[in-house]
């Protein structure tokens, strides 16, 4: 049997979670922009996944992952409160957030930090979220 990946599956999960969201689509021009990389000619305000790291948190026989993520906002030029908005947004719908995750149940997610951040060399705004969540092997 192959095993889906639990870093896929967390993914899915939270684009399912944040697409649902009305608000959120509507501070990102009118549908969630959150991707892998950046999108080629996209304006912001728009979100990617930063750096993701998992590891082995298995208990009593359970097969658990425990995930450290980021997703980072990226802000409309002059507007650092663009970014800082989706991204209050973001850690309002996924903090404690209960997802439905394809082979895989999620235990645990919850908002570390949230920074703003400027670009030195561009002077280009961003917020960035980190999160932290633990996934269980479905049976």
């Amino acid at each position: 049997m192959t095993r889906s990946s639990p870093l896929l599956a967390l993914r899915a999960g939270l684009l399912a979670h944040l697409a649902a969201d009305p608000p959120l689509a509507a501070l990102m021009g009118g549908r969630l922009q959150l991707y892998d990389e950046p999108p080629r000619g996209a304006a912001p305000v728009y979100a990617l996944f930063g750096p993701s790291e998992i590891s082995d948190d298995s208990v009593d026989g359970a097969r658990r992952h425990r995930h450290a993520f980021a997703l980072t906002v990226f802000a409309k030029p002059g507007s650092a409160r663009s970014a800082l908005e989706v991204a209050e947004r973001i850690a309002a719908r996924l903090d404690e957030a209960d997802l439905t995750l394809s082979g895989h149940a999620l235990v645990l997610l919850r908002l570390k930090s949230l920074a703003g951040l400027r670009d030195e060399r561009s002077g280009e705004a961003r917020a960035t979220l980190s999160f932290e969540a633990v996934t269980e092997v479905a049976a």
